[in-house]
């Protein structure tokens, strides 16, 4: 139920994607999607993502849901793009191992963007 994609161009990893299912709810979550910055507005992450869109329906998934930090506006309009909505924010979002002390506070006040791309109803 997961897998990982890598893009490669001459040779050279631009790009990766990774894709975890769940069971219990039978959705696939998009994870770490990353493009290297030289190789961003080519086409990329879009042909990442429509890999891990390719890989839901093969596998029957009702949708493909994710979680994001990025306060880049490209970022979320990808995401529009490929037909993801974007369903909440969760503010003052903390990072996994973050220590919640008084720096951490002041400077990593985050906001975690969740989007879900419906396949089909279960």
């Amino acid at each position: 139920g997961s897998c990982f994609w890598v893009a490669v161009l001459d040779g050279n990893v631009v790009g990766i994607v990774a894709a975890r299912g769940n069971e219990e709810d039978n959705t696939l979550e998009l994870r770490r999607m990353s493009v290297d910055s030289n190789f961003r507005g080519k086409g990329i992450a879009k042909a990442l993502g429509r890999k891990v869109l390719e890989f839901a329906m093969l596998n029957n998934y009702s949708s493909i849901v994710l979680g994001t930090t990025a306060v880049k506006m490209a970022a979320h309009k990808l995401y529009e793009s490929l037909g993801f909505k974007h369903v909440g924010i969760t503010e003052h979002y903390t990072l996994p191992g973050m220590t919640h002390s008084i720096l951490e506070r002041m400077f990593f006040q985050l906001r975690y963007h969740r989007y879900r791309l419906q396949l089909r109803e279960e």
